[in-house]
Order: C-alpha cells, then sequence, then structure tokens
C-alpha cells in the first residue's frame, strides 16, 4: 500500500506548470499508481478551469461595454460540427507500451515515459542506472535499478532527491517502501537504501550525491553517477 504521497504545494505546482519537466514526470507517475493523488490532481485542475474561465468570462464583459457594434455571438453548433468533421480525428494514435531490461528483468514503464529517449545503461555492482534525455542542464533523471540484495550506501544530497519506486521495494532506517511510493529528500536527510529482492526508481536530482560514512567516502567522485 502506498504511504508516501507529493506535498500538496508541490502537486499544486504541477497542476498550475510550474514544475520542471522531471518533476511533473514524478508526479505523473505517482498519480498513475495512485487513485487518492489523481482525484486530487482532477479536483485541482478542475478549480484552475473554473477560475480561467471566470476570469476570461469577466475580461470579454468588460471588454464588450459599450460597444453595440461588434457581433460577439459565436455559432457553437458549427463550430461543434467542424471539429466532428474534421478527417483529423479518424487518426488514432495507437497506444505505445516501452519497457527497459536490467540484467535479465523485464520492466514496462509509465505511460507517462513511453516516449522519453533514455540513454545507454551503466552499471557499478548491483546498480544500474540510465538516463531520461531530458536537457534540463543540472536536474538529471534516472531509471535506477538495485539488484536483489544491492543499496546504495549512506548518502546526502547537495540538492535534492526525489525517488518514485516503479518495482519492487527497498528500506532504510525510515522504513519500507514499495511499489508507487513517493519519496522526496533533502539535504537535511541521509539515508541507506537496501533492497532485498530488487528494485527499480525513477529518480530526480539536481545535484551529485554524498557518501558520508567510513571508506564509502572514497567513491564521492562518482557521486553523480548514481542519481
Amino acid at each position: 500500500m502506498i504511504k508516501h504521497h507529493p506535498k500538496f504545494e508541490l502537486i499544486q505546482a504541477y497542476v498550475n506548470g510550474d514544475l520542471p519537466a522531471s518533476l511533473s514526470m514524478g508526479i505523473s507517475i505517482h498519480a498513475e499508481m495512485c487513485p487518492a493523488c489523481q482525484q486530487k490532481i482532477a479536483q485541482l485542475t478542475e478549480q484552475v478551469a473554473e477560475s480561467s474561465f471566470e476570469a476570461q468570462t469577466i475580461e470579454t464583459e468588460s471588454t464588450s461595454i459599450g460597444d453595440t457594434s461588434s457581433d460577439t455571438s459565436f455559432d457553437f453548433e458549427s463550430m461543434i460540427n467542424n471539429i466532428t468533421l474534421s478527417a483529423e480525428l479518424d487518426e488514432v494514435a495507437k497506444p505505445v507500451t516501452k519497457t527497459i531490461t536490467f540484467k535479465t528483468k523485464t520492466y514496462q514503464l509509465p505511460k507517462v515515459l513511453n516516449r522519453i529517449k533514455l540513454g545507454k545503461t551503466a552499471n557499478v555492482g548491483k546498480l544500474s542506472r540510465t538516463r531520461l534525455q531530458l536537457d534540463e542542464d543540472e536536474i538529471h533523471s534516472s531509471l535506477l535499478h538495485i539488484n536483489a540484495g544491492g543499496g546504495v550506501p549512506e548518502h546526502t544530497h547537495k540538492g535534492f532527491e526525489l525517488t518514485v519506486l516503479l518495482d519492487g521495494s527497498f528500506s532504510d532506517d525510515k522504513g519500507e517502501y514499495v511499489k508507487g511510493d513517493f519519496i522526496m529528500l533533502d539535504t537535511s536527510i541521509k539515508h541507506n537504501p537496501i533492497s532485498q529482492d530488487g528494485c527499480l526508481c525513477y529518480t530526480v536530482a539536481n545535484d551529485a550525491l554524498h557518501f558520508t560514512q567510513g571508506i564509502n567516502k572514497l567513491l564521492n567522485p562518482i557521486g553523480n553517477f548514481i542519481y
């Protein structure tokens, strides 16, 4: 059962179109698996649409006051007829299903990633990472796979870290995370994700991770590889 969701402020920014593509996709992926957040998004979207419609109506009415020379009527019936007769409606887009394989396991990706270009897969130990080609400068978005029994050494981030669990589960000192969980962390959090049975994650980070424990600190030069 999903226990971790995006905060209301983040969902609101998503609906308003104020987030970078990577974070918007993270919320879309989570919502695809979370009926509760789907409902919140639908309600906020409806509110935004109503507010926009009311604002446009007020603007139109204020513009037309005192102007009796212009014809403000609109032939909705003709508009609907033109739309329904359009040949473009006959061209129904075929659904696209995209998959990715790590080792011997193949995963079906969320719908929002179906048309996103993926980079080559890189491997370090029990970790595999494939970048999403979003061209967002310092923000890196990836598909991160942890093989069974693998994990990421204790670390924090110089920026933020978003993880949406696409398949499987992992745990750290704060508990266990399952498919659909939306985990947003900042520089104040240290954790050591470990997956007993393996998992696939969608990750977004705007800076390299920083290993914080023992000999693993020697890995800091490759901290930007994983996220």
